[in-house]
């Protein structure tokens, strides 16, 4: 099945990029989810204007995306949370609180090039993944702490 992505998808493409994917990986998730819609040689010229809204957000330089990278492992960023007595979460930590707290320490970083691995659900200290480029990923130290 040939589809035109309008969001990023990890491990396929960014928004305006043309995918070969099986039958139902596209009908089941992609497209339910609006993450891509079908080919077509209309919707081919749709490609152009989302390639120019992906350019207005994308890092440009491979030398601005290092220096973000370098701000990004330099030191750890605090995500609070509500928590109970014995150090659970209500809930888990999203990609979302990641990103509020990221943008409060400084730098602004998209919520959907955030990789969380397995959910964060205790208190304590994680690394997480940030795609800032597509040849660059900056691993960020987070320390889950309890809210007051």
């Amino acid at each position: 099945m040939k589809l035109i992505l309008t969001h990023e998808v990890s491990k396929l493409g960014a928004p305006g990029d043309i995918v070969d994917v099986k039958d139902g990986y596209g009908r089941n998730f992609l497209l339910p989810r609006n993450y891509a819609i079908r080919w077509s040689k209309g919707a081919a010229k749709q490609v152009e204007s989302i390639q120019a809204g992906r350019e207005a957000r994308v890092v440009h330089d491979l030398d601005d995306a290092k220096a973000i990278k370098a701000r990004l492992e330099n030191g750890s960023t605090n995500v609070s949370v509500r928590a109970g007595d014995t150090g659970r979460l209500f809930g888990a930590v999203t990609v979302a609180d990641i990103a509020e707290a990221l943008k409060a320490d400084g730098v602004d970083v998209d919520k959907r090039r955030i990789e969380v691995g397995n959910p964060i659900k205790t208190l304590g200290s994680y690394t997480v993944a940030v795609r800032v480029h597509p040849e660059v990923s900056a691993q960020v130290k987070l320390n889950v702490i309890a809210a007051k």
